[in-house]
């Protein structure tokens, strides 16, 4: 029966084009291969032992450690849902990734891996060892390549869900019955903390549990922090905590009378026939909200653009010392915490949170930042100038997603990867960068 699957058919339109079916020897992430080098070039092995326990006894069909490397990489591939699993268990590569027991016997089910995330990892030693596995697997990039000093930027976002998943509420906000998770990112992109929480908090709720951690953290590596926040984590108790620490900040707030009477000289419009360009002002001076217990520096920045009747006004408090214009500059850099959630949501899959229990879901998410954090780490560790800057979707379309060909001989494998983005060339450099790397310690 095997034999006659495998015949290939012959097509009548020309006599010289036989097709097969042979999927378990080929592949369409190739790619994967390079950031599974990566992965051990930065220990990823060795941490999964460090921060997780294996509850399921001496007998199990799987290792860990192969489990986990599957759920990450298929939503570093791309992949949405665990019933991809179906296909992906004979898949060359997801075969490759894994422990050589299993090469010639394939990789989990859907239903093994169900299991495996929503139950084993779920389990409250396992999930609280995601976070530090995450963050473990960050310090080794760290230590690397480090600099003096870290910028921390922190938001939410949505995730909109569909059915009866515990904990999800309707927020006003984003007009959606959703997850509103919390994250902090480094200025690199690294995910360096994450919370998943109900749909109807305030989206700085929770904020110190990641933040100060990080803080603490980063001091004791003898780093200077700063910190970039939107007018959500307007808080007198965040800037009391940030400067009790010594750690600077800028922070968006929200405009109001007050604060529009101390520039109003620059509100109205310059006389004269008015420039294509905007007309941009800058301006600080010392402010003190009614909660606050002190006067603090607030830096304006008021637009005049053309054809609109009023200014556009944006405010920020800090307590940098650098001028106006610096300041602002410095803060409208944290839209790119922005983007990287973007990118999470959308490159590996931080939407599909589709399970009853509320933990279930936290863990699924720590997968995807896992996830996140791998693709991360490959693009701003190893790959070649011109496409360091790339998203991970577009690294997915263009690198992971490169066909290929299994061949097994008596004492190796040969994987025959398709020449198209990922060339020998590229695929040359990047791994010479890999085992360029130095092995990190600790």
């Amino acid at each position: 029966m095997g034999e006659k699957q495998n015949r290939p058919f012959q097509l009548s339109f020309n006599a010289s084009l036989k097709v097969g079916f042979q999927g378990s020897r080929v592949t369409s992430d190739g790619g994967l291969i390079l950031v599974r080098e990566l992965d051990e070039r930065l220990g990823f092995g060795e941490l999964i032992e460090l921060y997780l326990t294996d509850s399921r006894g001496k007998n199990a069909q799987f290792c860990f450690a192969d489990l986990l490397r599957q759920s990450v990489y298929s939503r570093l591939a791309g992949y949405e849902d665990l019933n991809d699993a179906e296909r992906l268990s004979q898949d060359p590569t997801f075969r490759l990734i894994s422990s050589e027991k299993i090469w010639d016997r394939g990789v989990a089910l859907t239903s093994r891996l169900q299991s495996f995330e929503t139950e084993i990892l779920a389990e409250n030693s396992n999930f609280a060892g995601l976070a530090g596995l995450s963050r473990a697997l960050i310090a080794k990039a760290e230590a690397l390549d480090s600099g003096y000093r870290t910028v921390l930027d922190m938001d939410s976002t949505e995730i909109p869900v569909y059915g009866e998943q515990e904990e999800s509420a309707y927020n006003g906000h984003f007009d959606s019955t959703c997850y509103h998770p919390l994250f902090l990112f480094s200025r690199d992109g690294d995910c360096l903390a994450a919370k998943l929480r109900p749909g109807n908090v305030h989206s700085a709720e929770g904020w110190e549990e990641l933040l100060l951690p990080e803080i603490e953290r980063q001091q004791r590596a003898g780093k200077e922090v700063a910190f970039r926040a939107d007018a959500a984590f307007a808080k007198p108790e965040i800037y009391e905590a940030l400067e009790s620490r010594g750690v600077k900040y800028v922070v968006r707030i929200p405009a109001n009378e007050n604060l529009e009477r101390d520039v109003a000289e620059l509100l109205p419009r310059p006389v004269g026939r008015p420039s294509h360009k905007p007309t941009v002002w800058y301006k600080g001076f010392l402010y003190r909200a009614a909660s606050w217990t002190t006067a603090r520096r607030v830096v304006a920045k008021v637009e005049h653009h053309a054809g609109e009747l009023f200014p556009r006004l944006g405010f920020i408090v800090t307590n940098l010392e650098t001028p106006s214009r610096a300041v602002v500059r410095f803060y409208n850099k944290r839209g790119t915490a922005e983007q990287w959630i973007k990118e999470g949501k959308q490159a590996v899959k931080m939407t599909r949170l589709s399970c009853h229990r509320f933990r279930s879901n936290e863990v699924r998410l720590w997968l995807s930042i896992l996830a996140y954090n791998l693709g991360n780490l490959w693009r701003r560790l190893v790959l070649p100038k011109g496409i360091e800057k790339w998203s991970l979707t577009s690294l997915q379309q263009r690198l992971v997603k490169t066909g290929g060909r299994l061949v097994k001989h008596a004492r190796y494998y040969w994987l025959l990867l398709a020449e198209s983005h990922l060339t020998q060339r590229l695929f040359a450099s990047v791994l010479r960068r890999i085992l360029a790397l130095p092995l990190p310690t600790g």
